[in-house]
C-alpha cells in the first residue's frame, strides 16, 4: 500500500469506528500532506458544527437530538473520505482515468432531466420506425441504434466513475430505472454500471436505489440484476456509519420469495466460484473424449469431415457405433453439469474476449439485442441462418458469450464442411438449448448475469482496476459467501442454511461450511448442525441412534488414536449393520493398532474372500500378517500390491520391511529407493521406524547399512 492508502486507510478505519473526532484528525492529516482546498473547506465547516455540538456536552447541556446529530456529522465526514478515496482511485488507474475525463469532456453537463429524456425518445423513435417505409427503415433504424449505443456507453462510463449521490440524484436515478417508458436494455445496463460503482466505492446511496429497485421493478430482468448489485455490495464495516443498510435489507425479508431468492443466488455464487475448476475438468476429461470419437479433423483455420476407414467395418463392425455412443455419454456428462449449475462455457468463450466488440467497456455487462451496432455486420451476414436464430434465442450462452458466439461463428463458418454448413442453416443442430419457459425465469436470468459479471471480472483487460466480488480464497468467500454475514443472523434466512452448507461440503469448501455454521443460531441448531460441526456427543445427545453422529464420533476416536473407544464405537455400528464393510474394515484397523492381529485377521480374511481386489482390504491385512510374523503371507499380498501401475509409497516402505525381515537385504533397499523416489526426494525425508524395526530384530548397526546401501 502506499502512503496515500495508509493515511486513507486510518480514516476509513476511525469511520467504521463510529468516531467522528479521529476520523476528522486523521482527514486533516491527509489533508495536509495532500491538499484539496476545497474539501479542507468542507471539512472545516463539518469540524465546526462538531465542536459546537461537543462544547454543548462539555458543559453538560442536555440535548435529545444529540445522538442524531452526531450521527449525521458522521455521515458527512464518510461522504467526503468517498469522495477523496474515489477520486484517488481515478487518478491512479489509467483507464478508469481515461473513462472519467473521456464522458466530462465529451459532455459538460449531465442532466439527469435530459438524460432520461434522451432514453425516452429513443423508444418513441424505435416504435415510431413502423410508420416509415421499408427501404428507408432498415437505415434509420441503424442510425438510430448506433446513436444510442454510443449514449449508453457513455452513461455507463460516466455512472460507473460516479462519487458519492445525493439523495436527490439517487432518486431520480431510481425513477429511471423502473419507468415503463425506457428500455429495459438500458436500465439493465445502468444497474450493473452503479454495481461496478458501488463495489469500487461504498455509496449509501447506490445501495438504496439498488434494494428500491428490485423491490419496485416490474421487469425481471432489471430485478434480478438489483438484486445481485446490492447482495455483492453489503459491507459489514459500515454497519455504523449506515444502520440504514441494514434496515433496508431486513425489511425485504419478510417475502418468502426474497428469502428464496436470496438463498438461490448464493448457491449461484458457489457454482460461479467453480468455473475455472470446471473448465479444467472439462479440458482435460472430456474434451479429449469429444475429439477422439468425432469424425471431424479440427485445424487451425478449418473443420473438416474425417474420411471413413475401409478396413474398420471389416476388423471391428460396431467400432462406430461405440464411438457414437461414448460421444453422447461424454457429452451428456458435460450437459448434467450444466444443469447442475456449472459454467460449462466459460473456458471456451474465454478465449473470445479480445474482439474489437470488447473495447468498449459496457459491451461486456449489455444485454443482448441483435440491433446492437457493434454486431450489426455479423447479423446481416448470418441472416437466415436457422442455427444462429435459434442459439441466440434459447442457446445456454450469458449475454456476454452470445455476442461472442455470433463474432467468432461467422469467422468459422465459411470454413466448416458443406454438408455441415447446409445442416446448420436449416437449424438441424443444437447445442443445449434452453426451454423457453424456463429462459425467462429469476433463476435463469440471475445465472446468466452473474457469468456476464464473472467474465469481465476474470477477463476484463484493466479488471486489477475494479474491486473483483470474485476474488475469493479456501477460507473465506467474501461477498460471496453473503450468507454468513451478521446481517443475516438470526434472521428469516436462518431456515435456508442448511442447503448452502449442503453444497459447500458438496464442493469441498469446508472453512467457508464451517464459517456459516458458526453463524447459527441457537435456535437452529438441530442434529444435522452438530454433526456437522464435528459436535458429535451433542448430536448423541439428541438423537442417540443417529447413524451418522455415531459414525463420527467412532472416526473422531480414530483419529485421536483413541482406538479402543474407537472400536467399542464400531462395534455399536456393527449392532446395526453386521455386514457393513467399512464398519467391518475400521474395526478391523482398530485391532491392528491395539495389536490383537489375530482377531483382525479373521475379519480381514472374511473382507478379502468376499473381494480379493479390494486394495485396502488387502493393504491392512499384509500389515497385519507382517506385525504379526506371518511373513510369507504378507510378502504375497505386497507382491501384488506394488505390481500395480502406481504404487502407493507406504506400500513401497512396508514392504521393503517385509524383505528385511526374510532376509532378502538387496529386494528390501530396492523397496526403499522406489519409496523415496515417490515420496521422500530429499535423504533427510526419509526416516525407518527403528521402534518397528528392533521390535523385529534389527539392530542399529544393521539400520546404519541399510540407510547408506539405500542412499548411496
Amino acid at each position: 500500500m502506499t502512503g496515500t492508502e495508509i493515511q486513507l486507510q486510518r480514516v476509513a478505519t476511525e469511520l467504521h469506528r463510529g468516531n467522528v473526532g479521529l476520523a476528522m484528525a486523521e482527514m486533516e492529516t491527509y489533508l495536509a500532506a495532500y491538499p484539496q482546498p476545497q474539501t479542507t473547506e468542507r471539512l472545516n465547516g463539518i469540524k465546526a458544527e462538531y465542536e459546537l455540538m461537543a462544547d454543548y456536552w462539555r458543559r453538560g447541556v442536555s440535548d435529545p437530538q444529540l445522538d442524531q446529530l452526531y450521527h449525521h456529522l458522521l455521515q458527512r465526514v464518510y461522504v467526503l473520505y468517498a469522495n477523496i478515496a474515489s477520486y484517488y482511485r481515478m487518478r491512479s488507474y489509467p483507464t478508469l482515468a481515461g473513462i472519467y475525463n473521456r464522458v466530462r469532456m465529451e459532455r459538460q453537463d449531465w442532466s439527469l432531466t435530459d438524460i432520461r429524456k434522451e432514453m425516452e425518445d429513443f423508444v418513441s423513435n424505435i416504435a415510431m420506425l413502423e410508420l416509415e417505409p421499408e427501404n428507408v427503415r432498415p437505415e434509420k433504424s441503424e442510425q438510430l441504434y448506433k446513436a444510442h449505443q454510443t449514449q449508453m456507453n457513455n452513461l455507463f462510463c460516466y455512472v460507473l466513475t460516479s462519487r458519492m449521490w445525493t439523495d436527490g440524484v439517487g432518486n431520480d436515478f431510481e425513477e429511471i430505472l423502473i419507468s415503463p417508458t425506457i428500455d429495459s436494455n438500458d436500465q439493465q445496463l445502468l444497474v450493473s454500471a452503479m454495481t461496478l460503482s458501488l463495489l469500487n466505492q461504498y455509496d449509501m446511496v447506490k445501495f438504496r436505489v439498488l434494494v428500491n429497485t428490485y423491490r419496485r421493478s416490474q421487469d425481471e430482468g432489471v430485478r434480478q440484476r438489483a438484486l445481485v448489485g446490492w447482495v455483492l455490495a453489503i459491507r459489514e464495516e459500515v454497519r455504523a456509519v449506515y444502520p440504514e443498510q441494514e434496515e433496508l435489507v431486513l425489511s425485504l425479508l419478510s417475502s418468502k420469495k426474497v428469502c428464496e431468492e436470496l438463498t438461490e443466488l448464493q448457491m449461484q455464487l458457489v457454482y460461479c466460484l467453480n468455473a475455472e475448476k470446471d473448465t479444467d475438468t472439462i479440458q482435460k476429461e472430456i474434451m479429449p473424449d469429444l475429439i477422439k470419437n468425432n469424425n471431424l479433423k479440427i485445424n487451425q483455420f478449418s473443420i473438416e469431415e474425417r474420411e471413413d476407414d475401409p478396413m474398420e467395418d471389416i476388423l471391428n463392425p460396431e467400432a462406430s457405433e461405440q464411438r457414437m455412443e461414448k460421444l453422447e455419454s461424454t457429452f451428456g456428462r458435460m450437459m448434467d453439469m450444466q444443469k447442475q449449475g456449472s459454467d460449462i462455457y466459460f473456458g471456451g468463450f474465454s478465449q473470445m474476449k479480445r474482439f474489437p466488440f470488447f473495447y468498449d467497456i459496457s459491451n461486456w455487462l449489455v444485454p443482448f439485442y441483435l440491433e446492437h451496432p457493434d454486431i450489426a455486420h455479423f447479423v446481416r451476414r448470418m441472416q437466415g441462418n436457422k442455427f444462429v436464430e435459434k442459439m441466440m434465442k434459447t442457446g445456454p450462452f450469458c449475454n456476454s458469450d452470445k455476442y461472442s458466439f455470433i463474432i467468432a461463428f461467422l469467422q468459422v463458418f465459411e470454413r466448416i464442411p458443406e454438408g455441415m454448413r447446409q445442416m446448420l442453416e436449416r437449424g438441424e443442430a443444437t447445442m443445449g438449448e434452453i426451454p423457453e419457459d424456463e429462459l425467462h425465469t429469476p433463476a435463469f436470468i440471475r445465472r446468466a448475469y452473474l457469468m456476464d459479471l464473472y467474465r469481465f471480472y476474470r477477463l476484463y483487460p484493466s479488471r486489477n482496476e475494479f474491486e473483483n466480488p470474485f476474488n475469493t480464497s479456501h477460507i473465506d468467500l467474501g461477498a460471496c459467501g453473503f450468507f454468513r454475514y451478521w446481517l443475516f443472523v438470526d434472521s428469516p434466512l436462518e431456515p435456508y442454511k442448511d442447503q448452502i452448507v449442503r453444497l459447500l461440503k458438496r464442493n469441498k469448501m469446508e472453512e467457508p461450511a464451517m464459517r456459516l455454521l458458526d453463524t447459527y443460531s441457537k435456535s437452529h441448531r438441530s442434529v444435522q448442525y452438530y454433526i456437522w460441526s464435528g459436535m458429535y456427543d451433542k448430536a448423541l445427545e439428541l438423537d442417540p441412534n443417529n447413524e451418522r453422529a455415531m459414525q463420527g464420533r467412532a472416526r473422531e476416536l480414530f483419529n485421536l488414536g483413541l482406538f479402543e473407544e474407537a472400536l467399542d464405537a464400531y462395534d455399536e455400528l456393527l449392532m446395526l449393520h453386521p455386514d457393513k464393510h467399512s464398519f467391518l474394515l475400521n474395526k478391523a484397523v482398530c485391532l491392528v493398532h491395539i495389536e490383537d492381529y489375530e482377531e483382525a485377521q479373521k475379519i480381514l480374511y472374511r473382507l478379502n474372500y468376499d473381494n480379493p481386489d479390494d486394495t485396502r482390504v488387502n493393504r491392512v491385512l499384509a500389515w497385519a500378517n507382517l506385525c504379526s510374523d506371518k511373513l510369507e503371507q504378507a510378502d504375497q499380498i505386497y507382491r501384488k500390491l506394488t505390481s500395480v501401475e502406481k504404487p502407493s509409497y507406504e506400500d513401497w516402505q512396508n514392504y521393503g520391511y517385509c524383505c528385511w525381515f526374510l532376509g532378502r537385504i538387496d529386494e528390501a533397499a530396492h523397496c526403499f529407493k522406489q519409496y523415496c523416489a515417490a515420496f521422500a526426494p530429499e535423504r533427510e525425508l526419509f526416516l525407518f521406524d527403528d521402534s518397528f524395526l528392533k521390535e523385529h530384530g534389527i539392530t542399529d548397526t544393521q539400520i546404519k547399512l541399510m540407510d547408506a546401501l539405500v542412499h548411496a
